[in-house]
């Protein structure tokens, strides 16, 4: 079975690459006798990774924003932590 690269990479195994507004744009297609306007596709294809890009920017945002809360919370409860005594003192 031939592995299927792109972006250089080998696709099909783990997660997908993910595809990015520059293969959007410059995707090809074949010539077909009863094709589509160019000028539409093009223009559709321009939406379409605009929209994409777009995509990339807030999930890029969210990752940061989840991380500086991950780093918040672990903060919080080592400082808690050390402040709290254990919930029994006794012998058990």
């Amino acid at each position: 079975m031939a592995q299927v690269y792109r972006g250089g990479q080998p696709y099909g195994t783990g997660h997908p690459i993910r595809l990015t507004p520059h293969e959007v744009r410059t995707r090809t297609f074949a010539p077909r006798r009863r094709g589509v306007d160019a000028d539409q596709v093009r223009e559709f294809q321009a939406t379409v990774a605009d929209e994409l890009a777009d995509l990339h920017r807030q999930f890029r945002t969210v990752a940061q924003e989840n991380e500086r809360l991950k780093r918040a919370l672990r903060d919080w409860q080592s400082m808690h932590a050390r402040h709290c005594r254990p919930p029994n003192q006794g012998r058990w």
